[in-house]
């Protein structure tokens, strides 16, 4: 009778030849350790471990770096500024229109709504997600897997029933981008990049006149911003002239440190403009000016506001916890303590780690996460709590949407 062969995790090797998970992760990817994937989690049979062990790679010393000219790649952005203060306190209503692909709770829906626009139709496949952005807007949602051709369908349908024949002014994303990879002089792209391929597919069906992409300023330095460069290309080859710079949403009246690359481009022969900044450092909202009064608010599930109950231990360990540094040295960006008295570090859900508050032994509430997201007060979010902290978490900063999209409608004004 065969014996099944046991696989062996990475923190499993890890522990076995005593290194860190993210050197064992690195030899992984270089090849040296070989491992078969399976949903996203990395197995290795213990006779390649063997392998990788008396191959001698762990114990040869890395070799000395010489200095090199001209290898490190900088990026100049061509960004045209618009001046969007005059218009930024109350907005008119407008005929522009704008449609949300990736739209999770809405940040961005809610930011064009802000700006004057009326939003015609969002797509995502997060079900609570969905139940937060349909409580909140009264255009249509769709709920679907984007790379399904029926459920690209009912968007495409749904926001051309809504124009009733009128074009489309912004279609706008966050989209994932993993995927990339060089294989010799050329970028690939892999299965997990297939969403990015669908929304450039659902950009050439629709024609909108603008182009709004988010994405994390981590993105710049993917392969050496060849990844950035051939996002650019690929949205030039659908008829778009495209402009891109980083914008961190504390310069919008957002209370929060937040900095994303920015994505703007438009087939109408437009100059693109990005929002100009509105506060300087010295003017940021401050966490404690944005959260401060609901310290004394009781409870309140309505308003999600609910503390989170912690062990008498962990208050103690979250108590000692500096502002601005994390609970756990493994997980710098979860668990982190918003600074008081400046804005916010940038708001994330990590597997169940959110922010510190600053003056009470807990994690902030949902509420106060919406806060320093900068969603109002009257934005409810739906689902179980650790749901709704993922969808505030991913979501775009709802003032920084209003600032591009006030950037845009300066640019239609040109």
């Amino acid at each position: 009778m065969a014996v099944k062969e046991q696989f062996l995790r990475i923190e499993d090797v890890a522990l076995q030849l005593g290194v860190s998970q993210k050197i064992i992760r690195k030899h992984i990817h270089s090849g040296a350790l070989k491992s078969t994937k399976t949903f996203g989690v990395h197995y290795i049979k213990p006779k390649d471990v063997t392998v990788f062990k008396n191959s001698g790679v762990l114990d040869a010393k890395p070799k000395k770096q010489l200095p090199q000219k001209n290898t490190k790649s900088i990026k100049t952005d061509v960004v045209n500024w618009a001046d969007i203060s005059e218009n930024w306190e109350n907005p008119s209503k407008t005929k522009l229109t704008s449609a949300d692909l990736f739209c999770g709770a809405g940040g961005m829906a809610k930011g064009f709504e802000m700006a004057g626009f009326t939003q015609v139709g969002g797509l995502d496949w997060f079900k609570e997600a969905g139940m937060t952005y349909r409580e909140n807007f009264e255009h249509p949602h769709i709920l679907g897997d984007i790379t399904e051709r029926s459920v690209k369908d009912k968007f495409i349908n749904t926001v051309k029933s809504s124009l009733n024949g009128k074009p489309l002014t912004v279609l706008s994303g966050g989209f994932p981008c993993q995927g990339f990879s060089m294989s010799g002089s050329r970028i690939v792209e892999d299965e997990r990049n297939s969403l990015y391929k669908d929304m450039l597919q659902i950009i050439d069906e629709l024609q909108p006149q603008f182009i709004v992409a988010e994405n994390v300023k981590g993105l710049r330095s993917m392969l050496k911003g060849k990844v950035e460069d051939k996002i650019k290309e690929d949205i030039a080859n659908l008829g778009y002239q495209v402009n891109v710079t980083v914008l961190n949403a504390a310069n919008y009246y957002v209370p929060q440190k937040r900095e994303r690359i920015i994505f703007i481009a438009n087939r109408i022969g437009k100059k693109n403009l990005h929002p100009k900044p509105l506060l300087t450092p010295d003017k940021y909202i401050t966490t404690k000016q944005a959260i401060e009064d609901l310290v004394t608010l009781k409870d309140d599930a309505a308003f999600n506001h609910v503390r989170t109950k912690h062990s008498d231990a962990m208050k103690k360990r979250l108590a000692k916890v500096p502002e601005g540094k994390s609970l756990y040295d493994n997980y710098s960006d979860s668990w982190k303590k918003c600074p008081w008295n400046e804005a916010s570090c940038t708001i994330k859900e990590n597997h169940g780690g959110v922010n510190i508050h600053p003056i009470e032994s807990r994690v902030i509430t949902v509420r106060e996460m919406a806060r320093l997201q900068s969603f109002p007060d009257d934005f409810i979010f739906k689902g179980a709590k650790g749901k709704q902290m993922v969808q505030i978490g991913n979501a775009v900063p709802p003032l920084l949407a209003k600032a591009i999209a006030l950037a845009v409608r300066e640019t239609l004004a040109i």
